[in-house]
């Protein structure tokens, strides 16, 4: 049976090598791990805090801890360095109360990790914002200010600057709109036309991450 991924998830897929050990934050319901399981034979566990996601992941099989990502020290502290090949993080950044310091985490964890995050510099955003005054409400930003999880909202900018502050380095980076395709325009201006964000990023040889908290 195919498995339909969100646009990010499946561009994530064809990132990951088959045979490796991933660790997934903030899993949701497990399709992208039942997924890489199924087509490149990846191991390795999600990480999620919601009770129905959790038992969705084992109805599929999937291996999974509750874990609250914003609990560093009762969670990713635990795994030792380098324990993963990758370690995935999607449409989550956003939502944490220190972002630097969980990718300082994941880098200590993961050889590499991928990263999503929707864009805060589209268009409709800015221009939500310039006429109406208003936080954006949008396809990949669906909920009113109120009654949304996201915190930190960035832009690709904005991610790029915290990168290079911290010695992480990207190796990949893709934009894409919900739908899985990256248009011309999009191509041209990735900040302006930008929906979804994928980095692809690890610490640069021989630099520590700086932490500031």
């Amino acid at each position: 049976m195919t498995t339909t991924l969100r646009s990010d998830l499946a561009l994530i897929s064809e990132w990951i090598k088959p045979g490796t050990h991933i660790l997934d934050l903030g899993c949701g319901d497990g399709k992208l791990l039942a997924h890489l399981r199924d087509t490149r034979q990846v191991s390795g566990y999600g990480l999620e805090i919601k009770e129905s996601n959790l038992e969705q992941c084992v109805a599929a099989d999937i291996n999974v801890i509750q874990m609250d990502l914003n609990d560093l020290q009762k969670g990713l502290c635990h795994f030792v360095h380098e324990s993963f090949d990758y370690v995935v993080m999607t449409q989550a950044i956003q939502t944490i109360h220190h972002p630097d310091l969980l990718l300082a985490e994941i880098l200590r964890i993961g050889r590499e990790c991928i990263v999503t995050f929707p864009n805060f510099g589209h268009w409709t955003c800015r221009l939500s914002l310039a006429l109406k005054g208003k936080m954006p409400v949008s396809t990949t930003l669906p909920n009113p200010w109120y009654d949304t999880e996201n915190i930190h909202l960035c832009t690709l900018e904005d991610f790029e600057e915290l990168c290079d502050t911290k010695n992480i380095e990207v190796l990949q980076r893709a934009v894409v709109d919900p739908n899985h395709r990256t248009p011309f325009m999009m191509r041209l201006l990735p900040n302006l036309f930008g929906e979804i964000a994928v980095y692809r990023i690890r610490r640069k040889p021989g630099k520590a991450i700086p932490v500031t908290h």
